[in-house]
């Protein structure tokens, strides 16, 4: 892979969000408007893409990669979860240290990083990809719900489950490992519906992350250094340690440059729903989700250079 080719599709990237700021700032996508683009794209757009990427023929050695990519998924997943705890518990103001806990851990996976993976490798990208997003769905929704209960009520281990179990992208995948592995191919009618639907996933998820771009306001949270450390970690030191562990299971190619993407993404945007969910104050979880995906213009291609640099 072309560092000049990432960049390129990067600078691409950005361009469709500058649409989405453009949207935004001639009032043409209400809030409602947005919620609902975004409701197509996590549990419509996104499932298609999904099960498109896994009809081909099976084999053994991409399969291994997959295993290989899960099993590095969870293990910086768990690395990430200690050492954010150790780094941000002194933090005193529980709203402030809930989300940067949160923002440093869990990139935006969904939105931007498959769309980053279907462009710069197709559905191989996309095919390593739901690696990455099933534990972004099953880490988030477990330790990341967690950290922003605000009483004593909590769901049953049965309800956190089924929620996880019953996501429309934990679906797509288990449906799309079925179809690889028994070389199953999709109707004609059927696979171009898909195929339609899957089109729109990469201009829509940049316009609508663009539009959130379109409310950023100039605020003291900008000049938080807690924030601006879990930028840091989320949008460079966390993508290095996938980078470390990646290597050390030997994974390479395609499945090494679309989990790098994957995890140098910025700060998913759920950090703002959770802490909306909270009755918590959002200010400082917009600052940190849009400073971060403006700054990953950037760090998005210093990461993924550091994957061309021999560790061992």
């Amino acid at each position: 892979m072309d560092l000049g080719q990432l960049t390129n599709q990067i600078g691409l990237i950005f361009a469709l969000m500058l649409v989405g700021v453009l949207i935004n700032k001639l009032g043409f996508m209400h809030p409602q408007t947005a919620n609902d683009l975004t409701n197509i794209l996590l549990y419509i757009v996104s499932p298609c893409l999904i099960v498109g990427a896994f009809e081909q023929d099976y084999s053994a050695s991409r399969f291994h990669q997959l295993l290989l990519v899960t099993l590095g998924i969870i293990i910086f997943y768990i690395v990430e979860i200690i050492l954010a705890k150790l780094i941000f518990n002194h933090v005193k103001d529980e709203n402030l240290q809930r989300t940067v806990k949160y923002g440093s851990i869990y990139s935006n996976a969904g939105f931007m990083g498959v769309p980053l993976a279907s462009t710069l490798f197709g559905n191989a990208g996309i095919f390593f990809a739901v690696a990455s997003l099933a534990g972004f769905n099953i880490f988030s929704w477990t330790h990341g719900v967690s950290l922003f209960k605000t009483d004593n009520r909590s769901k049953t281990t049965g309800q956190t489950i089924r929620e996880i179990v019953l996501n429309p992208n934990i679906i797509a995948i288990i449906l799309g490992l079925i179809l690889f592995i028994y070389s199953i191919q999709i109707p004609k009618p059927v696979h171009e519906v898909i195929h339609y639907v899957s089109s729109i996933n990469t201009p829509l998820s940049m316009i609508v992350i663009g539009n959130s771009l379109g409310n950023i306001k100039l605020n003291r949270q900008l000049f938080n250094p807690h924030l601006w450390l879990a930028i840091v970690l989320r949008n460079v030191l966390f993508p290095m340690v996938a980078i470390i562990v990646l290597h050390l299971l030997s994974v390479s190619n395609v499945a090494l440059f679309t989990t790098v993407v994957m995890a140098a993404c910025p700060t998913a945007g759920l950090v703002v729903l959770f802490t909306l969910q909270a009755k918590g104050d959002t200010s400082p979880a917009v600052a940190l989700m849009s400073t971060s995906t403006i700054l990953s213009l950037v760090t998005i291609p210093i990461v993924f250079a550091m994957t061309q640099i021999p560790l061992f």
